[in-house]
């Protein structure tokens, strides 16, 4: 460990500043690293909190910050946040689970605009998303539970992707592609290598905008049976005929598929392939219909299809094909007096599953909301609301809240929230079948999770600085264990999961006034003593209540001078049941005009390491991408 954290603090000699640039009236113009995350509005669907009054535990991933990172996928991106696990089976972005503070990967939930857009079948195809980082203004890490904020399944925190207001008209074209220099296993000749493009336009006119992109990316893998390609398109439109109104409505799909070598069997799933497409379409619209009400509605829809090949070379035998849909309608409300503000929601949501091995099934989910938030008592912060949930499989459930807010001055506060939240169970956790390896248990219970959380913050207009010590206990938690060489793996409610973390977490940008040469630094540290009781013996095996992070550390930073830029970005994992491994990623990049280049270096060290299942992650790869951006 000590010889990592001191890999860690060395690599702050290569760090950079991602320089990035757009184009407006066929003019250059320098994007500044301007990011005022004090006055970002956190997405919450009913109360609007700015960033600097929020008393949880939340991280942002700025636009800015997009640009900087060395990444080109959602899930690389959350790779680099403090207190985010992100457990990639598919190389590439091709398949990824997310936890967040040590939980499982089924209890973080997944919102696109507010929208939740998570799998009913298995979460572990929620990041199978159509998003292009272009497209994404930030990404919101909620931490602890979220019912209150957001209903059912936000059991350790939430994560929302926020896409850009189209403010201009522009055509973007970006390439990429990369390679290990390996020579590849499958067709023993040639190396392993990757490649993408990605098309975006964005309009507007009047009271009218509207954003498009299409992408396409394929790699040959980087070891035998892991070559993937997907496909991909994403459309966003709005109408605001004034500033009390507007309208919006997105859609979006993906066809992913890949070679699913050590994904969830190993050893006997070599020749295993995957296919997943997913869509889903949202509308929604805002109305400001006083001074004290507004309105808004939304209804949208998530539907995924999941074909598991165990034998890609014979469909007749060990293939499962699942098909699941979620439909979703929601109406949020806000009222505001002098006193405070009151913010009103109800939603309902169905869910169905058509499976050649987990049956047919379809459930209802309806949820009513109220929060209330005040300023009324100097210096201190209240917001206080509880959650009320139906589940035609659970009954009802109620999940309330407190998060308060003390200002010791203009720069420090101190914080604290408590909360409640449940899981439901998967399809897959209930009815799953596939004997001999698999099977659901119908009996399970919700998982129900409460939490208690204390932190001091710091801002100032160059440093955003927030420590702080969380306890969570999960009732009925559920793992997947078997008996020893002897039984098929099945879900079990275990007795209880206590979880005790501690963070720190530094944003850093230091832009000396009429300097050409910038820094920009994100700093962060998280550990983890999860203490959990459970059901297992020396003859059982578990799946996921060993797996999580003990120590967790991340460390980027950028310089940039003129028209280059230099990013690194670095993080050490250390779990309960696996090595400690450090990973180093950079990036070289300069702006000529319209046109970026940069060249990408991932897991510079070419560590062995392994995230999920058996699947050893890529060594050293490097990629090359240029990205040309005009107006119209």
């Amino acid at each position: 460990m000590s010889k990592n954290l001191t890999l860690l603090a060395l690599s702050l000699v290569g760090y950079s500043y991602a320089f990035s640039q757009e184009v407006t009236n066929n003019k250059t113009l320098t994007l500044k690293d301007t990011t005022n995350l004090n006055e970002v509005i956190i997405n919450q669907n009913r109360l609007q909190i700015p960033f600097s009054k929020q008393t949880r535990n939340i991280q942002i991933i700025t636009q800015e910050d997009i640009k900087r990172l060395p990444a080109k996928s959602v899930n690389e991106l959350l790779a680099y946040i403090n207190g985010v696990d992100i457990r990639q089976r598919g190389p590439f972005g091709s398949q990824a689970d997310v936890t967040i503070d040590g939980g499982s990967f089924e209890q973080t939930l997944i919102l696109l605009n507010g929208a939740k857009i998570s799998d009913p079948q298995t979460a572990h195809h929620s990041l199978n998303l159509p998003i292009p980082t272009d497209a994404i203004e930030r990404i919101e890490i909620i931490k602890g539970p979220a019912s209150r904020i957001y209903g059912i399944n936000s059991l350790t925190g939430a994560i929302n992707i926020v896409t850009k207001t189209v403010s201009e008209n522009l055509i973007s074209a970006q390439a990429y592609t990369g390679t290990s220099f390996k020579n590849s296993e499958d067709t023993q000749n040639g190396k392993y290598y990757g490649k993408g493009f990605q098309l975006g336009f964005t309009h507007k006119i009047a009271q009218f905008s509207q954003q498009l992109y299409l992408g396409h990316e394929d790699s040959n893998g980087q070891r035998y049976n892991t070559a993937s390609k997907n496909n991909k398109i994403y459309y966003q439109g709005a109408y605001a005929p004034d500033s009390l109104n507007n309208i919006s409505t997105s859609f979006g799909y993906i066809d992913n598929q890949f070679g699913a070598n050590g994904y969830y069997a190993a050893p006997g799933d070599k020749e295993s392939y995957e296919l997943v497409k997913t869509a889903f379409a949202t509308i929604q619209s805002k109305h400001k219909l006083s001074n004290a009400l507004t309105i808004s509605p939304r209804i949208s829809n998530r539907y995924n299809e999941d074909d598991y090949r165990y034998f890609r070379h014979d469909l007749s035998k060990a293939r499962s094909q699942h098909y699941n849909n979620a439909f979703m309608a929601e109406l949020n409300a806000t009222y505001e007096q002098n006193y405070g503000s009151f913010g009103l929601g109800v939603e309902s949501r169905f869910e169905n599953i058509n499976s050649s091995n987990i049956g047919k099934h379809s459930r209802e989910n309806y949820g009513a909301y109220v929060e209330f938030k005040t300023e009324m008592i100097k210096n201190l912060f209240i917001n206080v609301g509880t959650y009320l949930n139906y589940n035609s499989d659970y009954n009802w459930q109620v999940f309330p809240g407190i998060d308060l807010g003390y200002d010791i001055n203009n720069h420090w506060k101190l914080i604290f929230n408590a909360g409640s939240s449940q899981r439901i169970p998967s399809f897959t956790d209930l009815y799953l079948n596939q004997r001999p390896a698999n099977i659901g248990n119908s009996s399970l219970q919700a998982e129900r999770a409460k939490q208690v959380e204390g932190a001091i913050k710091y801002t100032s207009g160059n440093v955003i600085a927030q420590a702080g010590y969380f306890y969570r206990t999960i009732n009925d938690f559920i793992d997947w264990t078997r008996n020893r060489n002897t039984e098929p793996w099945q879900p079990q409610n275990m007795d209880n999961n206590k979880v005790q973390g501690f963070n720190v977490n530094f944003r850093i940008n230091i832009n000396p006034q009429n300097s050409i040469t910038k820094y920009y630094a994100v700093i962060g540290y998280s550990y983890l003593n999860p203490r959990i009781k459970n059901n297992t013996t020396e003859n059982n095996l578990s799946k996921y209540t060993i797996e999580s992070l003990r120590n967790q550390a991340n460390l980027n930073f950028t310089i940039s001078h003129r028209d280059w830029s230099f990013t690194t970005a670095n993080r050490f994992n250390e779990r309960l049941s696996y090595k400690s491994y450090f990973i180093s990623d950079v990036r070289l990049a300069r702006q000529i005009d319209k046109l970026n280049l940069y060249v990408d270096a991932q897991n510079l060290f070419n560590v062995k390491y392994i995230e999920a299942g058996a699947v050893p992650m890529p060594g050293t790869w490097y990629s090359l991408g240029a990205k040309y951006t005009i107006a119209y």
